[in-house]
């Protein structure tokens, strides 16, 4: 890697999709309505939160923060694919890929740990529900998130640092559709062994570590179903946390796939596919998932639309 010659890198080259140039209209237009679609149901969401004082409670408290974390992770990336999708020269500014690579990372992180945060509320819920309000008080909620954004702060710069101290050879194409920590790396030339040291330790703090939490706490709810068997018991855990277990399953399931089981025949265009899925599919489906398998934000939505029909009537 070091025998390859250094050169300041002003800015690179995203190849971006593997599609035909017969075909950039039609996945120009796909995209552009699943950003829409992302940003507009996320936004719906948070609204419905705010506005619905029946929603407020730790369990909504931390899906607002998910979609607003959701309508973020997606802009990270969707605008700079879009604008590229319709350029010749689909480049981005060296200082404006760390500061993508950052808040990809940022807002990735961030997700990771709202979702351990919703699992530890649907475990108290189901397991202490006469403790519910105690053991959640507000000042512990305010914390958890609070943590998850200092966390997610720290861990995100912390790479971004380390990247920003490597230097990069004459080739500045990245074979991506964002700047992708991974795929940055593979155009250094100098030592990334520290790199891939903290990339591999804070993977498992930031990712296997919140995985393994999530995988308990539902384990201790089926346990805790198992003991006093109804047919109310079950529903009444399925309607809880079918939502949250569906985008458990979106998120982590393309994020391990990807980083921590690769394989060697991994193709680019495998991989692009996968980081497509968790970048866009799953932003974009998650206002999806808690507003159809959801009968409170169901219920909040009557209710809103209602109250803004007399006040319109008025």
């Amino acid at each position: 890697m070091t025998g390859r010659n250094q050169t300041f890198i002003s800015e690179f080259l995203l190849l971006g999709l593997p599609v035909e140039s017969k075909q950039q209209n039609l996945f120009y237009a796909m995209f552009l309505v699943m950003y829409l679609t992302t940003i507009l149901g996320n936004l719906l969401i948070i609204a419905l939160i705010r506005l619905d004082s029946h929603l407020h409670t730790p369990m909504y408290l931390f899906l607002s923060n998910l979609s607003f974390s959701d309508l973020c992770f997606s802009s990270v990336t969707m605008p700079k694919l879009l604008q590229n999708m319709q350029s010749q020269v689909p480049s981005i500014p060296y200082s404006g890929c760390l500061a993508q690579m950052y808040f990809f990372l940022f807002f990735a992180d961030l997700e990771s740990f709202l979702l351990v945060a919703m699992a530890y509320d649907r475990y108290v819920a189901i397991c202490f529900p006469l403790h519910y309000t105690t053991i959640l008080s507000p000042k512990l909620c305010l914390l958890l998130v609070v943590l998850s954004w200092v966390l997610t702060t720290f861990h995100a710069l912390l790479h971004t640092l380390l990247m920003a101290r490597l230097w990069f050879c004459a080739d500045n194409m990245i074979p991506h559709f964002f700047c992708d920590m991974s795929a940055l790396l593979k155009l250094v030339c100098s030592d990334t062994r520290v790199n891939e040291l903290v990339i591999f330790i804070m993977g498992g703090i930031i990712l296997v570590i919140p995985f393994l939490l999530i995988i308990m706490s539902y384990a201790r709810i089926v346990s805790s179903i198992l003991k006093v068997p109804s047919a109310r018991g079950i529903h009444r855990a399925f309607s809880t946390c079918g939502s949250h277990l569906s985008v458990v399953s979106l998120f982590y399931g393309t994020v391990i796939g990807l980083y921590l089981c690769p394989s060697a025949n991994n193709s680019t265009v495998k991989e692009t596919v996968m980081a497509m899925m968790y970048t866009v599919v799953t932003p974009m489906l998650n206002p999806f998932i808690y507003s159809l398998r959801n009968r409170d934000m169901k219920g909040a939505f009557g209710r809103v639309f209602h109250k803004r029909k007399i006040i319109f009537s008025l």
